[in-house]
């Protein structure tokens, strides 16, 4: 009777993994051959048996689908309801957002999220005793974990604004004169932007990102020294790309002296290599690219620049606009451009983070040496330092 009881469970175990296909789809049936066998075998034999008659490809598929990706949201805080943007189909770029070879490393928990009450970013439209003024519609707050990536011209999959706003981005700041400029314009029309800022500038000019910081603008980073990373030795070293990211967002937070800056990244030239799109993700930092290039690095005359952004704007209907607080005819045309806009019925919206950029210690360090001016003497505070006597 034994010799007969081991031939039926050997024979058991071989129809099970001929028909382990059949078995794992069919989960009733399963559950009777798991019931039969038992009677013969020990439960954890016959647990094992169909195990291994269920197909790698099988259980693979099984364990993926208990992953799920980070649910990427874009919150919007309006002055009045509007109605909402269709949503647009997934991008179709050359530069994908997830298009690394080998898959990114997940990205790190994000910081916590101030409330609304708390946010270190205005959350409320300006306010504005200026009846010319151009104003703002709306400010649209974004969680950037996971990397989100914005501007049609690279990416299609979060195109929020509606038609006649406008995002005012600015790129390669902070400097003299030209920053200031822009900053004045903005805030007689009562409008906030984003400023993208190179951070060995920043180390040169931090009063400058600080007016920003504390005039409610949005500052994000532009890399360390506006190398292009899509070029060697950046495009064969990750890690050298890394570092002028990294370094940059160091040295805007350190002239930031405390305020708040945003997890708001833009590439110098637009050029955007997958690997480091990804790396962007794991570290909870927002991909800037545009949707109209204005090209006022290309010109000379202020009256050339606003042609050139009304031109496009008025062809695009709407769209994050690129210019450059660094170029001094830009600096020269914001008054006439933010007039133009109004004119024309154009609105700005705001973009404020969810939470902001965090920095790492080992980049902060490298600000720091490359500092060969600073003194390891000027560790008290300005105001023990320096006191007006007179005046």
């Amino acid at each position: 009777m034994r010799v007969v009881v081991v031939v039926f469970a050997a024979l058991l175990t071989l129809g099970l993994a001929a028909f382990g296909v059949v078995a794992a789809q069919k989960s009733s049936g399963t559950g009777s051959l798991i019931a039969l066998a038992e009677h013969i075998l020990s439960p954890a034999q016959a647990t094992s048996a169909l195990a291994a008659a269920t197909p790698a490809s099988q259980r693979q598929t099984a364990q993926a689908s208990a992953v799920q990706g980070p649910v990427i949201k874009v919150s919007e805080t309006t002055s009045a309801a509007r109605p909402a943007t269709p949503s647009a189909p997934p991008a179709k770029s050359v530069v994908a957002q997830n298009s690394a070879a080998a898959a990114p490393a997940p990205p790190a928990p994000a910081p916590a999220a101030a409330s609304a009450g708390t946010s270190p970013w205005p959350t409320t439209l300006p306010q504005c005793n200026n009846p010319d003024a151009l104003g703002m519609s709306r400010i649209v707050q974004i969680d950037t974990t996971g990397g989100p990536a914005f501007g049609t011209e690279h990416f299609k999959q979060y195109d929020f604004l509606h038609e006649k706003e406008v995002v005012l981005t600015f790129d390669d700041g902070p400097w003299p004169e030209n920053t200031e400029m822009v900053l004045k314009a903005l805030q007689d029309n009562c409008v906030r932007a984003t400023f993208f800022e190179i951070g060995e500038h920043a180390t040169w000019n931090p009063q400058l990102t600080k007016e920003l910081v504390d005039a409610g603008m949005t500052v994000g980073s532009h890399t360390w020294s506006h190398k292009d990373l899509a070029r060697n030795p950046y495009a064969k070293d990750i890690e050298q790309a890394k570092q002028e990211i990294e370094m940059g967002v160091s040295a805007v937070h350190m002239a930031a002296a405390g305020g708040p800056v945003a997890p708001f990244f833009r590439f110098p030239d637009l050029q955007m290599p997958p690997d480091l799109i990804a790396y962007l993700g794991t570290r909870n930092i927002a991909t800037f690219s545009t949707d109209i290039d204005t090209f006022d690095f290309k010109i000379r005359k202020p009256e050339e620049v606003v042609k050139s952004v009304m031109t496009k704007l008025a062809k695009n209907g709407k769209g994050i606009l690129l210019m450059h607080d660094f170029q001094h005819a830009t600096a020269e045309a914001m008054p006439e451009i933010l007039h133009q806009l109004h004119l024309a019925g154009y609105k700005v919206v705001g973009l404020v983070p969810k939470f902001p950029v965090t920095t790492i210690p080992k980049y902060d360090d490298m600000v720091r040496a490359n500092d060969k001016y600073s003194s390891s003497n000027n560790t008290r505070p300005e105001n023990s330092v320096i006191k007006t006597i007179s005046e």
